[in-house]
């Protein structure tokens, strides 16, 4: 009979092996992915525990000095009270959400990884544009780019993702937009001067969300419809 460290021991083991051989043929960005939600949900059960314990009353010492629990408990407290109260307006921003609406983000957003570095791609300038010539749609045959109406601009942060490009409506219009990233400025010596992706948003899909990230290298790009 083995002893049951030694058999718990065994099964971390095995474990640990098998979830190596299930990701071992992941692409790098799949598991930066990964590796991104892992960190948000570890970040939130600590943020959880810390504003969920209950704070006791500050204790005085002989001295009259607020002893050091209780001056990390009134820490805690400030930051509590910048987190819970309602954003400011600033006087050179516009706000971000126009109107009332059950959204918490945009409908249309982005992000841009750099595939070749494994890593977020920031200071990207981004556009976002919408077809509005209603005599036709755009098509490959369709060689006049003046019917596209541009909505938003942004420039990818640290993380990659873009600022807000289109307001924050409950029902986003349908019909052709085409976002564009601004790759000669970030990869000069790469092989596209721009990265534009057009798309197209049905009357029976206005209430949906439509994240459409770039993944990007020197030589090649692609893209998908994210969540």
């Amino acid at each position: 009979m083995f002893p049951s460290y030694f058999c718990n021991g065994l099964r971390v083991i095995l474990s640990r092996s098998f979830c190596f051989q299930r990701r071992y043929a992941n692409r790098p960005i799949v598991e930066l992915e990964g590796a991104a939600q892992e960190e948000l949900k570890i970040t939130e059960l600590r943020l959880a525990k810390l504003f969920s314990s209950e704070t006791a009353a500050p204790t005085t010492s002989a001295e009259g000095h607020i002893s050091q629990p209780d001056k990390a408990a009134d820490r805690m407290r400030i930051i509590g009270a910048h987190l819970g109260a309602p954003p400011q307006p600033s006087a050179n921003k516009a706000s971000e959400t126009t109107g009332s609406s059950n959204r918490t983000r945009p409908p249309i957003t982005t992000h841009v990884l750099d595939t070749a570095l494994g890593s977020p791609a920031s200071g990207i300038e981004v556009h976002l544009e919408m077809w509005k010539d209603v005599s036709s749609p755009p098509s490959f045959d369709n060689k006049d780019f003046n019917g596209w109406t541009t909505l938003g601009s942004s420039i990818t942060n640290n993380d990659g993702r873009s600022g807000q490009l289109v307001d924050i409506v409950d029902d986003v219009a349908p019909g052709f937009y085409r976002i564009s990233f601004n790759t000669s400025k970030y990869a000069p010596s790469g092989f596209f001067p721009y990265v534009s992706i057009i798309f197209e948003i049905k009357k029976s899909q206005t209430t949906e969300h439509f994240h459409v990230p770039l993944l990007h290298s020197p030589f090649s790009f692609t893209t998908y419809r994210g969540s």
